[in-house]
């Protein structure tokens, strides 16, 4: 059996890993960098409100009547995404979410959607219920991915 001691072509494997390994790190490196990172931060307006397909309405809340409350009923939201210097947002995907109902859209060339709850995903307040709210999250490309908590405020009449 020959020694590895005295054969210069062993002694040369270490080395040669090495400086494999740093080639390899820079070429990660380099890599990396070359990933675009969001870097902007989205503005999101929420127009207006409406009850089902009704007319929109402005602000953030919906009055609901206690007759309408008793059973699901759709709810619908004007949203405009803009970024911080007010250019839209476009092809953002919206969700609104929440009291069992959701809604989902994605904005149009002028940064804006309307967001209208389908048929199987219709809001709910329980009979004690007097008000809730819904949740927003918007993701695009290039942004910080927005959310909303209490978004929407539902709130129900005697």
């Amino acid at each position: 059996m020959q020694l590895l001691r005295n054969d210069e072509k062993a002694m040369e494997l270490p080395i040669n890993i090495v400086v494999m390994l740093v080639v390899g790190m820079v070429a990660l490196a380099a890599l990396i960098t070359i990933i675009p990172t969001p870097t902007k931060e989205m503005s999101v307006f929420v127009e207006g409100t409406a009850l089902g397909g009704g007319s929109i309405q402005q602000g953030n809340s919906i009055i609901v009547s206690a007759a309408v409350a008793e059973n699901p009923f759709a709810v619908s939201a004007l949203i405009k995404v803009t970024d911080n210097d007010g250019n839209p947002v476009r092809d953002a995907n919206v969700v609104l979410s929440g009291l069992g109902g959701a809604a989902s859209n994605t904005t149009d060339i002028n940064g804006v959607t309307v967001l209208t709850t389908p048929t199987n995903a219709l809001v709910r307040l329980d009979p004690n219920q007097n008000d809730g709210t819904m949740d927003l999250k918007i993701i695009a490309d290039g942004f910080y991915d927005y959310e909303k908590k209490d978004a929407i405020m539902i709130i129900k009449t005697r």
